[in-house]
């Protein structure tokens, strides 16, 4: 037509011009956040609140453009947030597996049509996560939404969940605890971070469009993490599960320490990560992996370079080649650039050789990529990295070195591994101490794989199957933890009173009751301190027995002696390990006489009852023999090219601080747990009822368990307790016993990190340890294991 400005396809080719944009995406982002007037209010029972007398939040993008504020909650919004979250969950739980199902399926389609809204505000607000993820996430855990009460029968959900987060996770790691939690049938509560605020409130207000019961999905936003604080001391919170770094992680332990409620933690921001490249790898493939790993995309971990002396100068030379010309990296603030200062002149006088893409600038917060050839593995700047783009490179000779290399740092999230030799990668994937292990790739993830940091990063398991469980509760348990407020305590005096009764061990009159001697390093032998304290009979008035009162030394001669001998039994087949167990039950079998009448003597139980409960640990020590080689993972289908495989691995050596109620039948219960999964053990019989696990020293010594890999250390709870907080070997705790125990343990443990199992031991009530339900010993297995996921990539 005449006067048309319509351009034709070969004018827009001829010129270039972009098209237009007019439903872009940036324009969708916008549009929310100026319906809301760039003040987003808190989420709570399905529609925004924004009480007028609430504090702000401002949160700017990386240029320092403001995009937007949230409100701080208080404690009058935490209530009502957990009030109506209370109240969805009895209609949420309610619904049948394919109701719920039902829900989050069509929340995949709500996403596919608002994805590009929610991908702009994650970049605006830098807490980048695509659509694409979001949805398999929904997708996998609608699948099990369906499931659950077909594959997981004989399991609950907890009730109210709280998910927090620290400011620099991500949207993904965030929807990796609330979706799980919600296909369960739980109710949940989300305190973001700052830069995850915003698509965090856009998607509970999607999910609530979609059909999710209002106050199902609650968000709380404040100022710093002390608002998870308040969330926690809330009664009616079940549960708290944290992602994040690890600083905020440690200080959201030790400020919920004694409310009653399970926290568990995910720390995997800036843990340190191993690069493996061995001579067999495919040297292009892994520099690129390099930097593609650590220069060209935002770093939630730091990762450490480990290269085979023979490939250094190829692999450095390509290094040199791909980074030159590569600007210089923003940095935070100028603090950070002081750090990466400090941490590059120590390098260099350690002898460090630098490769960087250009010089770096005298002042400012940028630095150019650099690396730091020929670190020493003890170097603060490769134990714990600081912000920028350093990587630090550190030559081996062996695969033993590599491993031992990889395994140095505290941390265990992940590692990556470059060979084109299969054997050496699953050898070496095998050996390594972290959660999830890449051949030949690396940063890969899929909600149906298990992520699970070892040693100091994290406490629970997210993701697969095995991530469900911290969402759930046997049917016919009850919280192991009753809600209090926490107990004025000094915690640097907690199990330092001295034990009552203390005799010395050397006593030898004549009519003096029979001493017992404790079980350590496959020995019995006194305490070190050279002490007794006397056992009382039930009625509290005759002396029935001496036993050792053991002490900090015990413990440690204990955990060395475990620690010595437990990477030795985990290597063992589980068939060898169920043939000990078994072995170990037909002891028990020969010995139950005796043992029943120290169970007899002790408890004030009759003859029958006490015989009851040998046959039930009899069977019990059965049970975990069978169990040895009939849980050991799988291999989940992948959506994309390659194969995984899932695999259960021991803790390490794991402290058990043993109950009251059934002390033979809790005893061979918890032992059987942890040893048939191929840990280590130091159990401390129950302070009240002490002779029946003494007793069972005799089957341990007749016994073929290796020497050290059970120990057992009479003496003061809180004293053994204190003692075994404080060893940094001891990888877990499974504690029975007093509240402020708990609380102890709940404050101590979170630096360095060790998995908890606590209950609040009552006079009465409990676990019912005689009921063998395959909940109980589902549950058990579970927590002695952590996980490991292995990714294998095809062309």
């Amino acid at each position: 037509m005449a006067g048309s400005t319509i351009k034709t396809v070969h004018d827009i080719f001829q010129s270039m011009e972009s098209g237009p944009a007019a439903a872009s995406s940036s324009a969708t982002a916008q549009a929310w956040l100026q319906h809301h007037s760039r003040s987003l209010g808190l989420f709570i029972d399905g529609k925004f609140v924004r009480p007028a007398d609430r504090q702000s939040c401002s949160l700017t993008d990386s240029k320092g453009v403001n995009v937007c504020s949230t409100a701080c909650a208080v404690e009058e919004d935490v209530s009502q947030c957990a009030s109506s979250a209370v109240n969805s969950y009895k209609a949420w739980s309610s619904l049948s597996c394919y109701q719920r199902a039902k829900v989050l399926l069509r929340l995949v389609s709500v996403l596919g049509q608002h994805g590009q809204c929610v991908s702009e505000l994650c970049e605006l607000c830098d807490a980048a996560c695509s659509p694409s993820a979001l949805v398999r996430l929904l997708q996998y855990y609608s699948g099990w939404a369906q499931l659950r009460d077909t594959l997981i029968t004989d399991w609950t959900p907890l009730g109210v969940v709280a998910v927090v987060v620290s400011d620099d996770c991500s949207l993904y790691s965030l929807m990796l605890k609330v979706l799980p939690a919600l296909a369960m049938g739980n109710s949940v509560i989300v305190v973001p971070g700052r830069s995850s605020a915003p698509p965090a409130l856009l998607l509970a207000q999607l999910f609530t469009g979609a059909g999710l019961p209002a106050g199902a999905l609650n968000v709380l936003t404040g100022s710093d993490l002390s608002l998870g604080a308040k969330v926690a001391q809330n009664s009616s919170i079940s549960y708290v599960t944290y992602s994040g770094n690890k600083q905020d992680g440690v200080t959201l332990c030790t400020a919920t320490a004694g409310m009653g409620v399970p926290v568990s933690i995910s720390p995997y921001i800036g843990a340190s990560c191993p690069f493996i490249i061995f001579e067999s790898a495919d040297i292009d493939s892994a520099v690129d992996g390099v930097m593609e790993a650590v220069f060209k995309r935002k770093r939630e971990v730091h990762w450490v370079l480990c290269v085979q002396e023979s490939v250094l100068d190829s692999v450095v030379a390509r290094l040199r080649l791909r980074m030159a010309g590569m600007k210089c990296v923003s940095l935070h603030s100028d603090g950070a650039r002081l750090l990466v200062d400090v941490a590059v002149q120590d390098a260099q006088h350690q002898g460090a050789m630098l490769v960087q893409s250009c010089a770096a600038p005298p002042s400012g917060a940028q630095y150019p990529p650099t690396v730091l050839c020929r670190a020493a593995p003890s170097s603060p700047f490769v134990v714990s990295p600081p912000p920028g783009p350093l990587l630090p490179l550190m030559t081996f000779r062996s695969n033993t070195e590599a491993v031992t290399l990889g395994n140095h740092s505290p941390h265990g999230q992940a590692a990556s591994i470059w060979t084109e030799d299969l054997t050496l990668a699953l050898e070496t994937a095998k050996s390594l101490s972290v959660g999830s292990v890449w051949v030949n790739s690396h940063s890969v993830s899929d909600p149906c794989l298990p992520v699970s940091g070892h040693k100091d990063s994290g406490t629970c398991t997210d993701g697969g199957q095995e991530g469900l469980y911290q969402f759930l509760r046997p049917s016919s348990s009850s919280p192991p933890l009753p809600r209090s407020s926490p107990i004025s305590m000094d915690y640097s005096k907690f199990g330092t009173a001295a034990s009552p009764a203390i005799i010395p061990e050397d006593c030898d009159a004549a009519s003096a009751p029979k001493s017992y001697l404790q079980f350590v390093a496959g020995k019995a032998c006194k305490s070190v301190s050279g002490c007794s304290v006397a056992v009382q009979s039930p009625g509290g008035g005759s002396v029935l027995a001496y036993c050792p009162d053991g002490g900090r030394k015990d413990v440690r001669n204990a955990v060395e002696a475990a620690a010595k001998v437990q990477p030795g039994w985990m290597k063992k087949t589980p068939s060898a390990r169920a043939q000990s167990l078994h072995s170990l039950a037909k002891g028990l079998e020969a010995k139950r006489r005796d043992i029943a009448a120290s169970i007899n003597t002790q408890t004030g139980l009759s003859m029958d009852e006490a015989d009851q409960e040998v046959e039930l640990s009899i069977n019990r020590l059965s049970d975990w023999a069978a169990y040895c080689d009939k849980v050991q993972g799988g291999t989940p289908p992948l959506p994309q090219s390659g194969s995984a495989l899932s695999l259960p691995e021991a803790l390490g050596v794991v402290g058990v601080v043993l109950p009251d109620r059934n002390p033979l039948l809790s005893m061979v219960t918890l032992l059987g747990a942890a040893i048939a999964n191929g840990n280590a053990v130091v159990m401390v019989p129950s302070q009240k009822y002490p002779l029946p696990a003494l007793a069972f020293i005799q089957v341990l010594q007749s016994s073929d368990l290796p020497a050290g890999l059970v120990n057992v250390i009479t003496g003061s709870r809180d004293q053994l307790t204190a003692a075994l907080a404080n060893h940094s070997v001891i990888r877990a705790i499974w504690y029975w016993g007093s509240a402020e125990g708990c609380q102890y343990l709940q404050h101590t443990c979170s630096s360095p990190l060790k998995t908890l199992r606590l209950t609040c031991q009552k006079e009465a009530g409990g676990t019912d340890w005689t009921q063998c339900r395959p909940s109980l010993l589902e549950e058990m297995w579970r927590n002695a294991v952590q996980w490991k996921s292995v990714w294998i990539p095809t062309a």
